[in-house]
C-alpha cells in the first residue's frame, strides 16, 4: 500500500511540470487527495462497509470536487490533473498510467445493468469535458480530445474526437475520414441554407410566372 501510495506522488512529478515539493503535493493537490480517499473508500467498499465507503466518498467529493464512487477500480499511477468535475462510476475499471483532465465523466447511459461504466486502458488519456458513457473500452494508449461524447469502444493506440466521437488516428495514421471540430454537425446552419435553397426556388417559379403574364399581356 505505501508503494502505491509513493506512486502516486511521483506520477505527479513526472506529468506535472508545476509540481515543486513534495510537501506542496501532498497537501495542496486535489487530485491526489481525491484518488487517495478513493483508495480507502474502495477498501471499505470490497469489505462491504458500503455505508461507510460512501460516507468517505462523499466527504472526498466535497473537498475536491471530484466525485469516484467506491466501487471503481483504479489501477496505479493514475494522474488527475485539476480535476474539479470529474464524475467516475461505480462499475468503471482504469487501467495503470491513466491521466485524466477536468470535466472528465465516465459514466453509464442510464440503460444498462451490471457493467455499464467505461474500462480505460493502461496509457490512456482523456482530456477535459470529454464524456465517456456506457460499459465500453477505452484501448490502451489512446486519446479522447476535449470535448469529445464517446459512446462506442476505442481501438489501442487511437486518438477520438468530436461529437460523437470517432477515430481519426489509430496506430500513428490518420483515418481517411477525418472529422476536425471545424466540421461538426450544424443544425442551425444546415437549416438556413435549406430556407436559402427554398427562397431561391420560390424566386425562380415568381420570375415564371412573371414572364407568363408578360406573355399573356403581349398576346
Amino acid at each position: 500500500m505505501f508503494k502505491m501510495l509513493k506512486e502516486d506522488i511521483e506520477v505527479i512529478f513526472e506529468q506535472d511540470p508545476a509540481a515543486r515539493t513534495y510537501l506542496e503535493v501532498v497537501l495542496t493537490y486535489s487530485g491526489l487527495h481525491a484518488i487517495w480517499a478513493h483508495r480507502l473508500a474502495h477498501a471499505c467498499f470490497k469489505r462491504k462497509f458500503y455505508f461507510i465507503a460512501r460516507v468517505i466518498s462523499q466527504v472526498s467529493r466535497f473537498f475536491t470536487g471530484i466525485e469516484i464512487h467506491p466501487g471503481a477500480k483504479i489501477g496505479k499511477r493514475l494522474f488527475i490533473d485539476h480535476g474539479m468535475g470529474i464524475v467516475i462510476g461505480e462499475t468503471c475499471e482504469i487501467g495503470d498510467n491513466v491521466t485524466i483532465f477536468q470535466g472528465v465523466t465516465l459514466g453509464g447511459t442510464g440503460k444498462e445493468k451490471g457493467k455499464r461504466h467505461p474500462t480505460v486502458m493502461d496509457n490512456a488519456l482523456i482530456a477535459t469535458g470529454a464524456k465517456v458513457l456506457g460499459s465500453i473500452t477505452i484501448g490502451e494508449n489512446s486519446k479522447i480530445g476535449a470535448g469529445s461524447v464517446v459512446l462506442k469502444d476505442v481501438p489501442p493506440n487511437s486518438t477520438v474526437v468530436g461529437v460523437p466521437g470517432r477515430v481519426v488516428i489509430q496506430d500513428g495514421v490518420k483515418i481517411k475520414k477525418d472529422l476536425n471540430h471545424s466540421d461538426l454537425p450544424d443544425p442551425t446552419a444546415d437549416r438556413f441554407k435549406a430556407i436559402e435553397a427554398e427562397m431561391a426556388e420560390l424566386q425562380r417559379e415568381l420570375e415564371g410566372l412573371k414572364e407568363e403574364r408578360r406573355k399573356i399581356n403581349a398576346n
